[in-house]
Formats: structure tokens, sequence, C-alpha cells
């Protein structure tokens, strides 16, 4: 069953080498990140468990000990997901599962085994909700850590321009992933997110599907858009 989930973004920024000089823009959400790994590790989780995004080469599972990279950004920075054991994955980890995994790197986790998922960014909301639901009956003690962003269309230097449902989208994403309400989240509209460019819809789906039966309360550390781009921070447990 699942225990414990913490909501976070993924855009490369987060690591400083990538931000370089605008590492401080993003100090904010690095700190409601490590709080919300916080929750996950008081949890005492049996399995954790990382989802995100990623492009049809990138999808799939992947052990833990996979390696990451940020050298497709510009600096000589690898990454893994936890610690190395005898089933290290060939493929390297999609971007979101990176900034994941630099995020368990930098909070030091040590506290479950750690497995990841990459999904693609359209798949269709049933879907993400059955495999939420597979996800939660993986062991005893689940654990989640969701990545993934809210709309890429909030100004008009975003990298989507500007889109006037963008605010309302966002507001309403930031509202359900506080209040854990997992029916609000399965009914967020794919083709709104996907012209939104909100990469984490799928994400937050499999989260509500592996909620369901959890009875998990809520908690908003953090919702911006420092870029144009909706960044949420968010904590079930």
């Amino acid at each position: 069953m699942l225990v414990a989930a913490a909501v976070c973004p993924c855009p490369p920024l987060l690591v400083p080498e990538v931000a370089a000089g605008a590492a401080p823009e993003m100090d904010a959400a690095r700190s409601a990140c490590a709080d919300a790994l916080g929750v996950l590790a008081a949890a005492r989780p049996d399995l954790l468990v990382v989802v995100g995004t990623a492009e049809q080469s990138g999808r799939g599972s992947y052990p833990q000990g996979t390696r990451g990279s940020f050298r497709g950004f510009g600096v000589d920075l690898d990454v893994r997901l936890g610690p190395v054991t005898d089933t290290v994955g060939e493929r390297e980890l999609p971007p979101s599962l990176a900034v994941a995994a630099w995020l368990l790197q930098r909070t030091g986790w040590a506290d479950a085994p750690i497995e990841g998922l990459g999904v693609g960014e359209t798949l269709a909301p049933e879907r993400c909700v059955e495999a939420g639901r597979e996800i939660g009956a993986r062991a005893g003690r689940v654990a989640l850590l969701v990545m993934g962003d809210a709309s890429a269309c909030r100004t008009l230097k975003a990298p989507g321009y500007l889109d006037e449902r963008a605010a309302p989208f966002d507001a309403e994403v930031a509202r359900a992933l506080g209040a854990a309400d997992v029916a609000a989240v399965q009914a967020l509209d794919a083709e709104l997110a996907h012209e939104l460019k909100a990469a984490g819809r799928a994400p937050w789906q499999i989260l509500a599907g592996a909620a369901e039966a959890a009875d998990l309360t809520g908690a908003l550390l953090y919702e911006d858009a420092p870029y144009g781009v909706g960044y949420v921070v968010a904590t079930w447990s």
C-alpha cells in the first residue's frame, strides 16, 4: 500500500551546476524538495518508486543504481538512482529521473530500495491509474517520488509562450496535489495538459491511482512559476 508520496518538479535547473548563475532563483524549490523527501523517509517505506516522464527510448523500469548524467545540459555531472547493486541497468536515466536521482543523493537517501519508472507524457489517464494501482501493490509500504512540471505557458517568455488557460490549470493542480484530492488529480484533462506542456500530468495520475485506497493527507510546500513554468512541491502522507 502507498504510505507516502512526494511531488517535485523536474527542471534540470534544480541542479545548481546546471543553473549556474541563476541557481539562487531555485533555492526555495530545492529546499521544499528536500523537505518533501524527508516526509518519504519518515514513512519508513519498504520500497521507493520514482516516476517521471521520458521520451520513447527512455520509457520503462530502471533498477537501483542506474546512472544518469547532465552532460546533455553542458555539465560534467553524473548521478545514480541510489546505491549501485548487482543489477544496474545499461540504459541511462531520462532527465526527469536524473533530477530525482540528484535530489536523492543530495538528501542522502538510504531508507529503502529504489526503482525508477519512465512513462510517456501522453499516457492515457486510465492507464496511468492502472499503473499506479500496480505500484501501490508492490510492497507492504510503498513510497512514491513523483517528478513533473505543471504548465509551460505562464508568461510571454515561457517555453510554450503565454496561454491564459495555464494559470487556472496550475492553480487547480496545486490545489489538488496540496489536498491529496485523488479524484481531482485523476480528472485532470490530458488534452489540455498536453496543450499547456504540463509534463507532470501522467506521473500525477499514476500517484492518484496508487493512492486510491490509502486515505492520505496532502500538504502544498511550494508553488511558483519562476521561468513561466509551473513548479509544484507537495507531500501525501
